[in-house]
C-alpha cells in the first residue's frame, strides 16, 4: 500500500484541443511581454511551424527571437548556445518552447542559466534556482516525454553524456498548449519513440516507491488513454481521435512523473542513450518489459490493475508481453544486439545504471548484478 498522504500543487494552465495553437498570442500577453524567445528545433523551422508560432506572437504585438539549434537529448552546450542567443537579443520577457521533450528541456535549461547565472551543472538536483525565472509557455509537438507538465529539465553533460535532472518549481511552464493537430505531421519514427516513452512513463510512475493517490490517478488515466491509442496512431498518424488521446495521455503521464518519479527502465535506458546514442524512447522500450517482469516480484498486483484497465488477464508477465506487442506494431527493436550494443559493455553499463537517480524509486531495490541481469535479458 502506498502513502495516502500527498501534496499536490497544480500551477500550470493547460489549454487542450484542436486548433488551440491560435491562442498562443493571448496566453503570451497574459503572462508577459513584449519580447519572447522561441525555443524550437530545425525540423519545426523547416516545416514552417516555428514561423507560424512566431507569426501568432507577432500578431499579438510581441517581438520574437527564435533559437532553433536544439538537438535530441540536449546537452549543456545547447543550453549555453541558447543563453548566448537570448543575451544577444536582450531583454527577454518570455520563453516559448515549441517541439518535443528536447525543446521543452532546453528551454527550461536556458531559463535557469539566463535568470540565475552560472553553469547548467549548478542546477543538478532540485531547488537550486535562488532567483525568479522568466514566465514560459510549453507547446509539445510530440506525444512523448510530458516534459511540459514537469518542473525538471533533463540536460546531458556535454563531456560525459551523463543526464542531469535539474528541477525547480520556478521552472514550470506558466501555460501549456496541447494541440493534437501539431503532432499529426511528426515523422513515424519520432511518433513511435515518443509514444512508447509516454507509455513507459505511465507504467513506471504507477508502481514507484513515491507513488501516491494523485500520481496513481494520473498514471492510470494516462495508461487508459495511451494503450489503445498507440496502435491506432501507428496505423494512421493523422487519426485525430488517437492523436488527441496520445497527447493528453502523455501530459497526464508527465504529471504522474512530477508526483511519483520513474524507475529502472529509465535508469537502464540512460546509459544506452549516452553510450550508443539510441533514441531515448527506443532505449526505454528495450528495457521496459524486462523491468516489468523483475518488478513483478513485488508489484504484480499493480501491474494486474493496469492489465484490467485494457481488458487483459494477468499481471507482470501479461503486461510485459503486451508492451512487446506494442513495440512490434511500431517496428521498434526488441533486443540490444539489434542496436549494435556490445556484449562486453553490459557490465560497465550496469555500473552506470546503479548511479541513475530514477532507479532509486524502483519498487524493487536493485544492485549492480540486478542491472546486469536486466541488460543480459534484453541482449
Amino acid at each position: 500500500m502506498f502513502d495516502t498522504r500527498f501534496d499536490f500543487d497544480p500551477s500550470i494552465r493547460t489549454v487542450f484541443g484542436a486548433g488551440t495553437l491560435d491562442q498562443l498570442g493571448d496566453l503570451a500577453r497574459a503572462v508577459a511581454g513584449p519580447h519572447a524567445l522561441l525555443v524550437t528545433d530545425p525540423g519545426l523551422v523547416a516545416c514552417g511551424l516555428a514561423e507560424r508560432a512566431a507569426h501568432i506572437l507577432h500578431a499579438a504585438d510581441l517581438t520574437t527571437t527564435t533559437f532553433s539549434a536544439v538537438a535530441a537529448n540536449p546537452t549543456t552546450e545547447h543550453v549555453d548556445a541558447g543563453v548566448a542567443h537570448a543575451r544577444a537579443a536582450a531583454p527577454i520577457d518570455l520563453i516559448v518552447a515549441l517541439g518535443g521533450g528536447s525543446a521543452m528541456d532546453c528551454a527550461k535549461g536556458i531559463n535557469f542559466v539566463l535568470t540565475n547565472g552560472g553553469p547548467m551543472e549548478a542546477y543538478h538536483g532540485h531547488g537550486q534556482a535562488a532567483r525568479a525565472m522568466l514566465p514560459s509557455i510549453g507547446i509539445p509537438t510530440t506525444a512523448g516525454t510530458g516534459s511540459e507538465a514537469q518542473s525538471y529539465a533533463l540536460i546531458a553533460r556535454a563531456d560525459t553524456g551523463e543526464k542531469m535532472a535539474c528541477g525547480d518549481r520556478k521552472a514550470r511552464f506558466h501555460a501549456v498548449i496541447l494541440d493534437p493537430e501539431l503532432i499529426a505531421s511528426a515523422p513515424d519514427a519520432v511518433s513511435a519513440n515518443a509514444g512508447i516513452d509516454a507509455i513507459a512513463h505511465a507504467v513506471e510512475s504507477y508502481v514507484t516507491t513515491r507513488r501516491n493517490l494523485v500520481s496513481t490517478l494520473f498514471a492510470r488515466e494516462a495508461w487508459r488513454l495511451l494503450a489503445p491509442a498507440f496502435p491506432a496512431s501507428i496505423k494512421d498518424s493523422a487519426d485525430p481521435t488517437a492523436n488527441a488521446a496520445m497527447l493528453l495521455g502523455a501530459h497526464y503521464a508527465g504529471t504522474a512523473i512530477e508526483n511519483a518519479m520513474l524507475g529502472a527502465a529509465h535508469a537502464t535506458a540512460n546509459p544506452l542513450t549516452a553510450r550508443y546514442h539510441i533514441p531515448h524512447g527506443q532505449a526505454v522500450a528495450l528495457m521496459l518489459p524486462h523491468v516489468i517482469r523483475i518488478n513483478g516480484k513485488v508489484v504484480d498486483d499493480l501491474y494486474g490493475e493496469l492489465c484490467t484497465e485494457i481488458q487483459l488477464s494477468g499481471g507482470a508477465d501479461a503486461l510485459a508481453d503486451h508492451i512487446i506487442e506494442l513495440k512490434n506494431l511500431a517496428g521498434l527493436p526488441q533486443r540490444l544486439s539489434e542496436c549494435q550494443v556490445a556484449e562486453d559493455r553490459l557490465c560497465p553499463m550496469a555500473e552506470e545504471a546503479t548511479h541513475q537517480w530514477t532507479g532509486t524509486f524502483n519498487p524493487l531495490p536493485l544492485k549492480k548484478e540486478d542491472f546486469l541481469h536486466l541488460y543480459t535479458s534484453a541482449f
